[in-house]
This record gives C-alpha cells, structure tokens and sequence, in this order.
C-alpha cells in the first residue's frame, strides 16, 4: 500500500491549524470531497448536513454512545421467533424478568423491536436447528444512522426508512435474510467494583436501564421526540444509555448488566457465554477484530472479569492462561486476531495489581507460554518490520493447519487499532473532533500500512483454521473501529471503517459460498450500541459518491 499523493502536505496543513486554533477553511484536495467536508465541520464548528448530539445547533455536541435502537441482519435464518408480535416488549412480565424489575415506560404492546440479548438466542436456537457453523458480526457503534451514511457514499443512493441499500450486508440475497432492530440498554449504569477482589460494590448503581419508545423512537428512523432521552438526559424519563461491555454481554450471554460488566451478572457472578457452551460440544473457536484484542467486544466472546479494563486478564482467559477470574485457565479459543501490537504502557491502574508492565493487552510471559515455539499450543503472527502483514498471517495460517495447532494474531497501528480505512478507500484521515477543538488526525507510515493487515484478511484467516479444526465452529468478527471513529465525531473515518467491515463481510460470504454454503451456516450481523450522528442532507453524501 502506497500513502495517496499529497498526504503529506495535508497533515502539514492540518497541524498548522491546529497549533493556531483557527477557525477558518482548511484546504483538503478536490478529489477526496467527504474529507473536505468533515475538516470544514470541525473547523468551523457547523455543517448543513449533519451533526453529531441532540444539538443541531452545532456540529460536535455528544462524543459518546445513545440508546438508539440498533439493526439486526441474519443470514441462513429469520427473525420471527423475536421480533413484532413475539417481542419480549410486550409481555410486561418478560421485562421484568429480564431486567430484575420493570423499567419505567418500557412495556409497549405494539413494540415491533427486540432486545440485544435475543441475538443470544438466535445463536443457541441456531445450533439447536442444526447449524453448524455461527457467525456473530459486530460493528461496534454502527447504528441504523451511520449505515444510511455509509450506503450513501458508497452507492450514491439514498433511503429513508427500512433496511436500505448500497452495502453488501444491505444488498445480499444469497440465502434467507431478515431484518430487525433492539434494545441496547444496559440494566443498569453508574457500578463500582473492585478488580482485584473481582467483586462489584453497588450492584444497583445510580441509573437503571429500559426504553421508552415514546420518547426514542418506535423504530430507528422515527426522530426521538426528546433529543435528551437518548443520552440518558431527559427530564421526562431516564433510562442507562449502552456501552460495550454490558452489550457484548447480551450479544454472548444473553443477559442484562452494569455497564463495565465481561461476562458477569449484576453481582459479579460468572455468565457463560455461547462461545464456552459451544467448546463443550466440540466447536472450534474464533475471535477477530480491527481493535485491541481484548477490548470490550472480542473480551466478551469468552472471557469473565468485573470490568472491562482488566485487559491482560481478559487476554489470558482468551488463550488459556491462569487468570484472575479464572486461575486453573480455561481452554482458551482456537483463533484470536486482533490489534493491540505496540501498546506498551509502564503503568496501567485499570488492571489491578497483576498488571505486567510491557504490551496493554497481553503480557510477555503469556505471549511467550502460548507461542508453538516454546511447546504452547499457538501458532504466533505478529507485525513484523519490513513484513507483509498478509504474508505474515498467512504463513501462520498454513503452518497452522498443517499441523494442527491454534492461531494467535497481533497487529495495529497507533492507538492499537488497524490504520483507519476512510471513505475515499485510502487510509489518511483528517483531523477529528476533540474536546470543544479540532485533535490532530492520525498519520500512518508507510510501515503501518505495509506490516499490517486487514479486517477481510483477519476473518478469512480465522474461517480457514478453523474450519480445518473441526466440521463446527463458531466465530465473532468485530469491526471495531466504527466505534472508535464516532467517538471522534469523524464521519470520515465512520464511513471509511463500515466499507472496511462491509468488506470483510462481502469476504465472508464468498467464502461460505465456496465451502459448503449456507444450508450449515448461520449469520447474525448487528452492533453492539449506537452513537448520536443526525444527517440533515443527504444529497452532499450523495454528490460526494458522484465525484
């Protein structure tokens, strides 16, 4: 991969603005009009076509997630036994049962929407049907909002209501598909805990979770008739908004947590998650994401802790190592490829005690009990100077199937995640939304791009070793950078990190397609929480998509 010409004079230009805090327009090349368009956003604080919080008023007024309802795509299987006249919504006595007490407003006999922790279900309901094969696909933070966005720079067509078009997710018809949308709120926010004890201190914490469809919205088209509720900050009702863990949680677990919660109820108390249940049977098991290995998203496809920032913990139960929770090990996945290479902190107080300073996200004597080379049971792939990350991964890949042993994946960029994938397909963003001014934007060396690889690449790898393992896997992918680039109110890095998830599920497909089909696969696509972008014209993202 090559850096697009003049990129970099435009991080020059971009770091002069910033050292001068000007508010002015900042030249971005014609032939790149999404990135043109967020750089004039943040630096003059507006844009006509959309906005990031409940304030319209202002480009950038809420950096962080919303309790808007999330789309849910299958593939292989439907939605009814969840959704319309089955939602759990109307049964008062099911919320209640759900939640460990009946959320204000949330009963609504006419929800046609679900909850998060029916995408558990339709996992075990999956392989419970025969499915042998389950894929659970989370682009953290990509709401129905920041779909529609993407399709339309992507196709050049718009739509206002519905599933939509101009994705491969939106458009593939290969195999029976549906289309839903749930509730992601937690059961309840605000927990404190300790990590070292692995206990939680307040399991009722300060806010408690639900959903009142008046005030959000009957479906995620419908414009929330209080722009406050959906951050948790509406006068009328108040309900917990998502974060990821607790999420994940629902999405592997199939229950409601605190937020900050891995894999654990509201009292701390271990949640088995699908992934585990399926080991017992004999699955093979697979995790890959674009983010840091353990982060809340992959953490949750088999791990425990009491919060989320137990990163090496969460690690070592991902790979069968000695953990806090877990000090016997558990058995640990059979593919774990993710980011979080070159994060080296001296000190990290989320962690505990046990921290080992070194890498965040696994610790050098893990990294080297696991590796083939000193008898563990891994095959290790790590970014490597002046090595094709693609060769790298599928040298391992090769090695690992021949003789049979499990695969281990380390990549990442600054930050720890995969270089970001803009709109225009390249990988050199612009500047982003920090705190009430414009944060420098990430700059990738050329090294970054060549010794790294991508989200396409990661899923494939993991298809194939674990195929070769056993005749029933199940995998999660995460595209987990989408969340990461709505934090920073970037709408350039948004889009450009779906088309790098819409990728790797055209990639997926295709190679169901070529091995087997569908008749022993089951596809669950969906996000774990939503984020607040509001889009006022659509018709510049569909202009842009024409340049």
């Amino acid at each position: 991969m090559n850096l697009k010409p003049g990129f970099t004079i435009r991080i020059s230009v971009f770091a002069f603005v910033l050292a001068a805090n000007a508010c002015q327009h900042v030249p971005v090349q014609a032939a790149d009009p999404i990135a043109k368009m967020q750089v004039d956003a943040v630096t003059t604080r507006q844009a006509d076509w959309g906005y990031w919080g409940p304030n319209p008023k202002t480009y950038s007024s809420w950096k962080t997630h919303s309790n808007r309802l999330i789309p849910v795509y299958t593939f292989g299987i439907d939605l009814n036994a969840v959704s319309g006249e089955n939602s759990l919504y109307r049964d008062a006595a099911a919320i209640e049962k759900l939640y460990g007490f009946l959320p204000d407003k949330t009963h609504n006999p006419e929800a046609e929407y679900f909850d998060q922790t029916d995408v558990y279900r339709l996992q075990k309901s999956a392989v419970e049907s025969g499915k042998k094969r389950v894929i659970l696909f989370v682009f953290d933070g990509m709401d129905w909002d920041t779909t529609r966005i993407a399709a339309i720079a992507n196709s050049g067509k718009d739509y206002s209501e519905g599933r939509g078009e101009g994705l491969h997710f939106l458009d593939y018809r290969g195999t029976t598909t549906d289309y839903g949308y749930c509730v992601t709120s937690p059961r309840v926010d605000g927990t404190s805990v300790s990590v070292d004890k692995q206990t939680v201190i307040n399991p009722e914490g300060k806010v408690r979770g639900g959903y009142d469809a008046k005030l959000g919205g009957n479906s995620p088209w419908e414009p929330p008739t209080d722009a406050d509720y959906l951050i948790g900050k509406s006068k009328q009702t108040k309900h917990a908004y998502a974060e990821s863990s607790a999420t994940a949680t629902s999405l592997t677990c199939g229950i409601k947590t605190y937020n900050d919660a891995m894999n654990v109820d509201f009292v701390g108390r271990e949640a088995m998650p699908i992934a585990r249940t399926l080991q017992q049977d004999g699955f093979a098991i697979g995790v890959v994401s674009s983010v840091p290995i353990s982060h809340a998203t992959p953490g949750c496809a088999y791990a425990n802790n009491v919060h989320r920032s137990d990163y090496q913990d969460l690690t070592r139960d991902l790979v069968g190592r000695p953990s806090i929770y877990h000090p016997g090990g558990l058995p640990g996945v059979d593919v774990l490829i993710g980011g979080g290479w070159g994060i080296n902190p001296k000190k990290d107080g989320g962690q505990g005690k046990n921290f080992v300073p070194g890498n965040k996200y696994i610790a050098a004597d893990d990294l080297a009990a696991i590796d083939v080379e000193n008898g563990g049971k891994y095959v290790v792939a790590q970014r490597t100077d002046g090595m094709a990350g693609p060769e790298v991964l599928s040298t391992a890949v090769q090695q690992a199937i021949k003789d049979q042993n499990r695969l281990f994946g380390f990549f990442g960029a600054q930050g720890g995640h995969l270089p970001y994938q803009t709109a225009d397909g390249n990988y050199d963003p612009v500047v982003s939304y920090g705190n009430a001014k414009p944060a420098k934007a990430e700059a990738y060396s050329e090294a970054d791009l060549h010794e790294n690889v991508k989200l396409d690449e990661m899923a494939v790898a993991a298809l194939n070793v674990l195929d070769a393992r056993s005749d029933q896997w199940w995998l999660m992918i995460e595209a987990g950078e989408v969340d990461w680039a709505n934090h920073s109110n970037n709408i350039d890095n948004s889009i450009g990190a779906v088309l790098s998830g819409d990728e790797a599920f055209a990639a997926v497909v295709a190679w169901i397609e070529q091995n087997g089909g569908w008749n022993d696969t089951a596809l669950i696509l969906t996000a774990d929480h939503g984020h607040y972008f509001n889009l006022n014209r659509p018709e510049a993202f569909m202009q842009a998509a024409s340049e």
